[in-house]
C-alpha cells in the first residue's frame, strides 16, 4: 500500500511588522484618522490579500486597545494606552532599555521589539505587562530623532556589495553597503560608515562609506576611531586656522588703560610637567595689614573670541578639549590654545581675575573680579612646587626640574608657594567639614616611546601641590557664581551658567552599601550630612586597598552627574550653594560664555534671556560627556595594547564586576581590567548568583565574589573592541 503524500498547506502572506508599522503612521499625527484604504496607500500595499491583513491587523490592534475605532472603519492612536517617549540604552547581547521620566525604573526592550531604533535614539514605545510573567516591557513603535548616523567599522566585502561590522558593541546590526558606495575602500580596512536608510523590512541599515581610516590595530586609525566614534572632531578647518592666525595679538595701550595692570604683582603657574596651555595663574602679594592679597588669573579668552564669528561657533561646537592618552585634541586652534591665550612665564598675557584679599584664617575681606593684564615670573610643574611644600627649601633637583639641571627658586616665590599651601589646606579643610565629598581617585597614565607605544604603567596621584591649584580654582569659580547668583541675603533670578551636582541617587547608595558591606565598609544614608561623612570615611578606609579602585569606581557611579546648566541647585560633591565654571576658558566653552556673563554685569547689563544659555548648556554638557567616554576608550585600547606584551606573565587582580557570563578582574599593579567568561572557568560549573555578587560553582559551591583577590593571566586581546579576555589561574 502507497502512503499518501501530505500535501503542504499554502502558507497566507505576511506582512512583516505590519502592527508596528500601522502604529507609526498612526503616531505621526494622533488626531488624525484612517481607514484601512489609507492605510493601504500609506502602506504602498494594493493587492486584496494585503488589504485583508490590514483589516485584519487593526482589529487586533483595538482589541489589545492600542488604536481606537472612532467612526465605522476609522481608527487612530489610543492616547489613553501606554505610549511614552524618552531614550533607549542598548546593551551588548541585542536587547536594550527604555529610559523614561514618566517610570522609576528603566524597561526592558527585548531584541524583537527595537523597531531600528539604536542606542541613544529618542523613541516613541509602547508599555505593557506580559501576560505570563507580568513583567513590564517596551515596544519600540517610532524612532523620533536619531543619536548619531555615523559609525565607525571594519568592511567585510562580497562580490557586489559590503557590510560594515561596527566596532560598538551597543551596534547591533551590520552596515549593507552597496558597491557603489564603497568609496575606494578595500575588503578589511576600518571606514566611517554613514546610514542612509533603513527598510521596514530589512534587516540591515543601508549605508555608504564617507571615510577610509586605514587597518584595523594601527596606533593612529584606532585614536582616529575613538575620535570619530563618539562625533569628535580630530583638526581643525583650514578657515578656522586662518581666522585664528589675523587676529590682532598686541597688547595695546589702549587695552591696558581698560585694565586693571597687575603686572607688578608676584605671579606664576603651576600646571603638570607636559602641560602646553596654561589657563590658570596665581599672584600673591602682602598687604600692610598683614593680610594677603591673592589673584586667581585666567587666560581672557572671550577678548579674543568673539561673538558670532567662526572661530566661536567652532568652539561652541566642541564645547570642550579631548584629552586622549597619547594626544589632545583642543578647543581652540593651538594659535590661540597654546599661545596668545596661554599664561607662559615672561609674557605679558590679558587675563580674566578674581583677587581676593584674605585673612590668616583664609577668611575673605575683600573681593574683586574684572579684567586685567598679569605677567608670569615663574612656571612650576606640580612635582617642582611639591618639592618647596615638602622641603620648605628653594633647591630644585636635577631629577624633579623641567629644565633637567638642578636650581634655585626666588625666595619670594617659595614664600609665596608656602603661604599658599598653607591657606588651601585651611580652605580644603572647611570645605569637607561642610559635607564635600573626597574623590582622589588615582589616573592611570601611561610612559608612551615615540611611536605612542606603552612601555609602562604609572598612576598619577594628587599631592599638596594639587591640591592648592585645586583649592584656587574651587574658590574662584564659588566666588564668581555668588557674586552673580546671590545679592542682599537673597538669590538673584540673573541668567548665569551655573556647573550643579545633585544629591545622589538613594536606589544607588543603597545597592553601593550592599557592596562595600561585604568588604566591611558602612554608609549612612539618614541624611545628606551622614550620607557625606559616611562616603568620605569610605573612600578614606579604602585608600590604597586591592579594591580600591573597585570601591572608588562604585562610589563615583552612585553619585548623580554633574551638569550645566541656568538652573541653580547648588553642588552637592563640592558642598557649594553656588559653582560655576570659570577657571578654564582655554579648554571648556562653558567658562568662555561665565567670562562673557560675568563682563555682562559688571557693565551694568540686564540679564538675557535665559534659554539661549540652557541649550547651551545642554550641548556642552552633551560635549563634554562624549569627551570623557572617548578619554576612556582610549585608556582601554592602551591598556589592551600593553597587555599584548605580556601575555605570558601571571597578575595579582581583584574580581571588580561579576556578570552572568563572566567575572570582571581588575590587574592590582596597572589597573588593566579584563574578563574571565564562566564557561572558561573549568572546575566547575558556574552559575551567577546576583545577590551575592558571586558565581557560584555547582558541585563544589566553590564562590568567586566581588572583591576576591584572583590569580590571572592574559588569554585574548582585541584592540579594535578594546577588550581584554583573562585566564584565570588560582582563586
Amino acid at each position: 500500500m502507497t502512503r499518501k503524500k501530505k500535501i503542504p498547506k499554502k502558507k497566507g502572506r505576511v506582512i512583516k511588522d505590519l502592527g508596528r508599522r500601522i502604529l507609526k503612521i498612526l503616531n505621526r499625527d494622533s488626531n488624525k484618522h484612517y481607514n484601512y484604504k489609507q492605510l493601504a496607500s500609506q502602506l504602498e500595499i494594493n493587492d486584496s490579500e494585503g488589504k485583508n491583513l490590514i483589516i485584519k491587523k487593526l482589529a487586533e490592534l483595538a482589541t489589545s486597545q492600542k488604536i481606537v475605532e472612532i467612526d465605522r472603519g476609522k481608527f487612530q492612536i489610543n492616547e489613553d494606552r501606554k505610549y511614552h517617549i524618552g531614550k533607549l540604552d542598548a546593551t551588548s547581547n541585542g536587547n536594550a532599555y527604555f529610559i523614561c521620566d514618566d517610570f522609576e525604573e528603566d524597561i526592558f526592550v527585548p531584541s524583537v521589539n527595537l523597531g531600528h531604533a539604536l542606542h541613544d535614539d529618542i523613541v516613541r514605545a509602547y508599555v505593557y505587562k506580559k501576560r505570563r510573567s507580568n513583567k513590564i516591557e517596551a515596544d519600540v513603535v517610532e524612532v523620533i530623532e536619531r543619536a548619531k548616523q555615523e559609525f565607525v567599522g571594519v568592511l567585510q566585502m562580497s562580490k557586489n556589495f559590503g557590510f560594515v561590522l561596527p566596532d560598538s558593541n551597543k551596534m547591533y546590526a551590520d552596515i549593507f553597503i552597496p558597491k557603489s558606495k564603497i568609496n575606494g575602500a578595500n575588503h578589511g580596512d576600518k571606514v566611517l560608515a554613514k546610514l542612509t536608510d533603513w527598510p521596514e523590512n530589512s534587516k540591515n541599515p543601508f549605508g555608504k562609506i564617507t571615510q577610509v581610516l586605514g587597518k584595523p590595530g594601527e596606533h593612529d586609525t584606532e585614536i582616529h576611531s575613538i575620535l570619530l566614534e563618539y562625533g569628535l572632531p580630530h583638526e581643525f578647518p583650514t578657515q578656522i586656522e586662518d581666522e585664528a592666525k589675523k587676529l590682532p595679538i598686541e597688547i595695546t595701550k589702549e587695552e591696558v588703560l581698560k585694565r586693571r595692570d597687575m603686572r607688578g604683582d608676584l605671579t606664576f603657574t603651576i600646571d603638570p610637567k607636559d602641560a602646553k596651555d596654561f589657563d590658570d595663574a596665581l599672584s600673591f602679594t602682602k598687604l600692610e595689614n598683614g593680610n594677603y592679597e591673592i589673584g586667581i588669573h585666567i587666560a581672557d579668552v572671550s577678548h579674543y573670541v568673539q561673538p558670532g564669528t567662526k572661530l566661536d561657533d567652532e568652539a561652541y561646537d566642541r564645547a570642550t578639549s579631548v584629552y586622549l592618552v597619547d594626544r589632545v585634541v583642543p578647543m581652540l586652534p593651538e594659535m590661540l590654545s597654546n599661545g596668545v591665550c596661554s599664561l607662559r612665564p615672561n609674557e605679558e598675557k590679558l587675563t580674566f581675575s578674581a583677587v581676593f584679599e584674605m585673612n590668616e584664617k583664609a577668611q575673605i575681606v575683600n573681593q574683586w573680579f574684572g579684567r586685567t593684564v598679569t605677567y608670569s615670573d615663574k612656571r612650576f610643574a606640580y612635582e617642582e612646587a611639591q618639592v618647596i611644600i615638602e622641603t620648605k627649601e628653594n633647591v630644585i633637583p636635577a631629577e624633579i626640574s623641567l629644565t633637567g639641571e638642578s636650581y634655585v627658586v626666588d625666595e619670594a616665590i617659595v614664600e609665596a608657594t608656602l603661604k599658599l599651601d598653607e591657606l588651601a589646606k585651611i580652605l580644603r579643610k572647611k570645605r569637607m567639614k561642610e559635607g564635600a565629598i573626597s574623590f582622589d581617585k588615582v589616573e592611570v597614565k601611561f610612559n608612551l616611546d615615540e611611536k605612542a607605544n606603552p612601555v609602562g604603567v604609572f598612576f598619577k596621584e594628587a599631592k599638596d601641590a594639587n591640591k592648592l591649584i585645586e583649592e584656587f580654582m574651587l574658590l574662584a569659580n564659588r566666588k564668581v557664581a555668588e557674586f552673580i547668583g546671590f545679592s542682599k541675603g537673597k538669590a538673584t533670578n540673573k541668567t548665569f551658567v551655573y556647573r550643579v551636582h545633585d544629591e545622589p541617587d538613594t536606589e544607588k547608595l543603597a545597592s553601593l552599601q550592599n557592596i562595600v558591606s561585604k568588604f566591611g565598609y558602612k554608609i549612612n544614608t539618614e541624611n545628606r550630612e551622614k550620607i557625606s561623612k559616611s562616603l568620605n570615611k569610605l573612600l578614606s578606609d579604602v585608600h590604597g586597598k586591592g579594591e580600591a579602585n573597585m570601591v572608588e569606581t562604585l562610589a563615583i557611579r552612585s553619585m548623580s552627574k554633574a551638569e550645566y546648566t541656568t538652573q541653580n541647585i547648588g553642588h552637592y560633591g563640592l558642598a557649594f550653594d553656588y559653582y560655576s565654571h570659570f577657571t578654564s576658558p582655554i579648554r571648556r566653552y562653558p567658562d568662555v560664555m561665565t567670562h562673557r556673563l560675568l563682563q555682562h554685569y559688571l557693565d551694568g547689563g540686564n540679564t538675557p534671556k535665559a534659554e539661549i544659555y540652557e541649550e547651551r548648556c545642554k550641548h556642552s554638557s552633551k560635549m563634554e560627556e562624549l569627551a570623557s567616554k572617548a578619554e576612556r576608550d582610549s585608556i582601554k585600547y592602551m591598556q589592551v595594547k600593553y597587555m599584548q606584551d605580556h601575555q605570558d606573565q601571571e597578575f595579582d587582580g581583584v574580581v571588580s564586576g561579576v556578570t552572568e557570563w563572566g567575572v570582571y578582574v581588575e590587574i592590582i599593579s596597572n589597573k588593566c581590567e579584563g574578563m574571565v567568561r564562566i564557561k572558561d572557568i573549568k572546575d566547575d560549573y558556574y552559575i551567577f548568583d546576583e545577590e551575592q555578587y558571586a558565581v557560584i560553582g555547582q558541585a563544589t559551591k566553590n564562590m568567586i565574589q566581588l572583591g576576591d583577590e584572583v590569580v590571572v593571566k592574559v588569554k585574548h586581546t582585541d584592540l579594535e573592541r578594546k577588550h581584554l579576555d583573562f585566564e584565570l589561574i588560582t582563586h
